[in-house]
This record gives structure tokens, C-alpha cells and sequence, in this order.
């Protein structure tokens, strides 16, 4: 690959498609010049370095080169690894003209949830009002390396697909001002032809490798956006007025090409806009929940198959399954905690026994297709059966959850059900003698020894992500009110680790919580997660109905 400090266009170098490097690539390029229509920004190549507004390649200028991973060491740009295939087809004419033709048309349907577009729409015109005059753009993403040349799937930043409903790796939203709100265009990197090296060359985007996927007409349809080519960005975004609020830490063409003066802000106004959801959103959200469900009803009837030998690693995979065959798959890691990993809040090694006689704490949701996600947690007797000892934790988390949810309601403070919660949890501590305060006391400001056992809090925001809406102000988020058709996670627990001598040794190793998903109305809370049964005996029948 050649990074040429020129014009810009003598970029591609053809020997180097499908080859990927380590290090830093500098590619020297002017933000109001289109990108040449070979390029395409990889994963392996994160860094493009770009002239600022107003200034020139040339004062920007210096020798293309790959960076080192050790310092005042330069490794010149054809440097590349080994080979899997030994042979060399891009160079091999005959292949190159024989794999050229004879291609039909793929399967590029974008696959869509009804009613998604509609919705991007509706959060786009919000996202315009709450930011007026001002260019905005924020990036889908790319998947993150999990190990060499193996990437994690990829999912899109909730803040891209919030406004689009789009999954394509590597596509840019950009909101230009206009007169009355904003016109927005979705820059994506085009599939490769079979003309194309890439075609069968690049083994992570080659569709020879990874099969068809959606061109911007078809994207275009779909979303009901103008779509343009990836290498077009950089005119969209020339210049320094209007100024750009943008998405940086996603995309590295983005940040070099928009800078992150604006991030903070734009991220706290999107997630503020997204705590309240609307009607389709909730759709999803009922949607996760539900099968989620079905996930936690698979995981009970394992779990004799779990005591036998598969331990917490078969739930996990059974409920993973689920998830997988329902949605996108887990909204976040699940936790599978069984006996004494019960009281550790997030145990997602879930490679433990799962003893008959224990509890397991299952906190798990599945995140569908639009990528919303439900976030439920349960406890269940193994055995179908409660002991003295757990039913006894339970009873009194059961009891916290109910003061919580009767909390939860429109213009109720943000931090009512969490101070409902631990004021029961607190009064049971202390008629045990667990407490070396009074309750009121434990409950001030300076006090909270009731938290030596619940160290987290008992509730969040739940949306396209399971702790959504975080980069919220403080007044909007827990210094705030509660809002008609905000979504919470509603979760008190109490977690006595096998190792704190300061409780009875019977309670040693004994973790509960239960979480609920649910939606603030005027009338109190609407429970999304309601058909999951709650009350002790529910959860026995549960157990014992799953298993036979």
C-alpha cells in the first residue's frame, strides 16, 4: 500500500489488497478531497491522518510508513506476514480474468423489523430539534479484534442505530443543517464487484468470503435515506462551519476527519433523548423480555443436567442459544451464578458445579434484532425447594422489590424506588442483628453500613443498551424526576459472600436478587417481565414444572 503525501490519489496499491499489518498506516489526505474509489478503510489501517480545515497536504506531509511496536524502529510498509495461501491470485491473470464474469445478482435484501425505519426517522427529527444549525455525524463502528485475525461480531453504537436502524460495519450518519431541521445522508462502504480485488482477495470483507451483502441502493430503499459511497465523507464534512458534533472513539475516518470538540455534548443530548422510548421501542423491549422468558424457562429445564455435570457452562450455553435463535443474541454477559458465586455480582465465568442444593442466580436477557435488550434476573432453587436459610434472604428481597416497583411511577424522583428498596433492606438487616447502626443511621449519607451486602444499586435505565442512557447529566438521570415511557431495570438484592464472618454461617454464601423490566406510566409501573413469576412458591412450581 502506498500512502502518497501528494494529491491524495496515489493510494491503492493492488499487491497489497487482502494483507493485513500491525501498526499505525499514515495516510495523508485532504479533508475536501473524496477518498479514491479503491479505498477502503480497514480495520488494520485505524489511522488516517488528515490535513485540518483551512490547511494543505503538503504542511501536513511525511513519509508514509507502518509504525513500530518498538520505539525508533521503522518497518517499511511492504513488510507483510506469511501467508495462509501460499499461492499468489491477485497476481495470477488467468484467475484474475476467469473469476472477473459469469456472476448473477446475490441475495442483498436489507432485512428490516417492520416499523424500524419509521422510528429512525421520528429519533432523527428529534436529535435535529434538539440541535439546531449544526452538522451532526455519528458512526456505526467496527468489530473489535478478538484475537489476531479473528474479530468479535460486530454490533453497531446504539447512538448509530438509534437514528438509522442500519447494521452495516464501517457507515457514517451525517445530519446537515437546513432550513426548518436537518437532511441526512448515510455514507456506506460499497460491496466490492467482482472486478474488484476484494471481491475474492479480502477474506473479512470479500463476498466471495463472507457472501452478499446490501449495496446503497438497497440501504437506501430500506431506511429511506440517500446513501453515498464511504469515500465521498470527507466533502460532507469540510470546512469548519457549521461545526460538527460528532461520534469520536468509533471510527477513526470520523475522527480524523471531524475532530471531538463536540462528542460530550452530542452524546449527552442523544442519551437523554433516548430515555424516553416510544411506542415501537417498547414493542422491542416487550419483545426481548418475552424471550428472554423462554430462555429462562430452557435454562430450568437443564438444570438436572446441570447438577449431573454441565454445571453453570451448559446454562449458560442453553440460554445463549436462545437468545442467539430469537434475537441477535445475549444483550450483555450473562450471569449464571450457582452456590457460593451467588452473592458475586457480575460472576460471568459461569464455569462453576451447580449443586443441588444451591441457589442460582440467572441475570440474562436476550437482545433481538433491533439490538434492545431486556436485563431480568431470577433466583432459583435448584433443588425446587428453598431451604430455611434462603427462603429467608428471599422473602426479604421480595419485599424490597415490591416497595421499589410501588416507587416507580410519572414524576416520582428518579431515586425513589432505589431509597424504597434499601430502606426494607436495611430494617431486615438490622431485626437480624446485622447491623452494628440503627436503621436510620445505616440509611444517612454518612452511615450505609446496610451496603456492606448490597454494594450496587437497585435499578438503571434499559433500552438498546442494558445500562442505557449513560452518558445522561446527573439532572437527568439520578438527580431527575421519572418520566411517562421511560424503561428501568428494577433490581434490590443482598449478597452475603461465603466468606464474611460477619454473618450467621447459614447465610454464608447466599445471594439474591430479582429484577424486573418495566415502563413508567402515570398509574405506576408497567411490568414488562410479569409473566416471570416472582413470589417463592411461584418459582418452586417453576422449577419443579421445568424439570419434568
Amino acid at each position: 500500500m502506498r500512502c502518497g503525501p501528494g494529491t491524495g490519489q496515489d493510494f491503492v496499491d493492488e499487491s497489497f489488497t487482502g494483507t493485513s499489518f500491525t501498526g499505525t498506516a499514515q495516510c495523508l489526505l485532504a479533508p475536501t478531497d473524496p477518498f479514491p474509489r479503491g479505498f477502503v478503510l480497514r480495520r488494520h489501517a485505524p489511522a488516517v491522518v488528515v490535513a485540518p480545515p483551512g490547511g494543505t497536504v503538503a504542511e501536513q506531509a511525511r513519509p508514509a510508513h507502518i509504525r513500530s511496536p518498538h520505539p525508533g524502529r521503522e518497518v517499511s510498509a511492504v513488510t507483510r506476514p506469511a501467508r495462509r495461501d501460499p499461492s499468489k491470485l491477485v497476481d495470477a491473470r488467468g484467475f484474475r480474468d476467469f473469476v472477473r464474469d459469469g456472476w448473477g445478482e446475490g441475495d442483498r435484501e436489507v432485512r428490516l423489523a417492520p416499523g424500524a425505519a419509521a422510528a429512525a426517522a421520528t429519533h432523527r427529527a428529534r436529535l435535529s430539534a434538539a440541535l439546531p444549525g449544526t452538522r451532526i455525524a455519528v458512526a456505526s463502528g467496527w468489530a473489535p479484534v478478538r484475537s489476531n485475525d479473528s474479530d468479535y461480531d460486530f454490533r453497531p453504537d446504539s447512538d448509530f442505530s438509534w437514528l438509522t436502524g442500519c447494521g452495516s460495519e464501517g457507515a457514517v450518519l451525517v445530519m446537515h443543517p437546513v432550513g426548518g431541521g436537518h437532511e441526512a445522508e448515510l455514507f456506506l462502504r460499497e460491496p466490492a464487484g467482482p472486478a474488484e480485488p476484494d471481491f475474492f482477495a479480502n477474506a473479512r470483507d470479500g463476498e466471495l468470503w463472507i457472501g452478499p451483502v446490501p449495496g446503497l441502493a438497497e440501504w437506501s430503499a430500506a431506511l429511506g435515506l440517500r446513501c453515498r459511497a464511504l469515500h465521498e465523507l470527507p466533502s460532507a464534512l469540510r470546512g469548519r462551519l457549521p461545526a460538527v458534533h460528532a461520534t469520536t472513539g468509533v471510527d477513526p475516518l470520523l475522527d480524523a476527519l471531524a475532530g471531538g470538540d463536540h462528542t460530550a455534548e452530542l452524546r449527552r443530548v442523544l442519551a437523554e433523548l433516548r430515555r424516553v422510548k416510544d411506542d415501537w421501542e417498547i414493542e422491542q423491549l416487550q419483545a426481548a423480555v418475552d424471550a428472554t422468558i423462554r430462555g429462562f424457562a430452557d435454562v430450568a429445564a437443564e438444570l438436572p443436567t446441570a447438577i449431573g455435570g454441565g454445571g453453570e457452562r451448559w446454562l449458560q450455553g442453553t440460554f445463549d442459544r436462545r437468545a442467539r435463535t430469537e434475537g441477535n443474541g445475549p444483550g450483555y454477559s450473562s450471569i449464571v451464578a450457582a452456590g457460593p458465586h451467588a452473592p458475586v455480582l457480575h460472576w460471568v465465568r459461569n464455569d462453576g458445579r451447580v449443586p443441588e442444593d444451591s441457589l442460582l442466580l440467572l441475570d440474562a436477557g436476550v437482545e433481538v434484532d433491533t439490538l434492545y435488550t431486556a436485563d431480568i434476573t431470577r433466583t432459583l432453587p435448584v433443588s425446587g425447594e428453598f431451604s430455611a436459610a434462603q427462603r429467608q434472604v428471599y422473602d426479604l428481597v421480595a419485599r424490597a422489590q415490591v416497595d421499589a416497583l410501588a416507587a416507580v411511577r410519572t414524576g416520582a424522583d428518579y431515586r425513589g424506588f432505589h431509597q424504597a428498596a434499601m430502606r426494607v433492606l436495611a430494617e431486615g438487616l438490622h431485626d437480624w442483628g446485622l447491623l452494628p447502626v440503627s436503621v436510620d443511621e445505616a440509611l444517612s449519607g454518612d452511615g450505609q453500613q446496610h451496603r456492606r451486602y448490597i454494594v450496587c444499586g437497585v435499578g438503571h435505565f434499559l433500552g438498546l443498551d442494558v445500562h442505557d442512557c449513560a452518558n445522561s447529566s446527573a439532572e437527568a438521570y439520578h438527580d431527575g424526576r421519572l418520566e411517562t415511557g421511560m424503561t428501568l431495570a428494577v433490581e434490590p438484592g443482598l449478597y452475603f459472600h461465603p466468606n464474611d464472618l460477619t454473618v450467621p454461617p447459614e447465610l454464608r454464601g447466599i445471594g439474591v436478587r430479582i429484577e424486573d423490566d418495566v415502563v413508567v406510566t402515570p398509574e405506576g409501573p408497567r411490568v414488562l417481565s410479569s409473566a416471570l413469576p416472582t413470589t417463592p412458591e411461584a418459582l418452586e412450581a417453576f422449577v419443579r414444572n421445568a424439570a419434568s
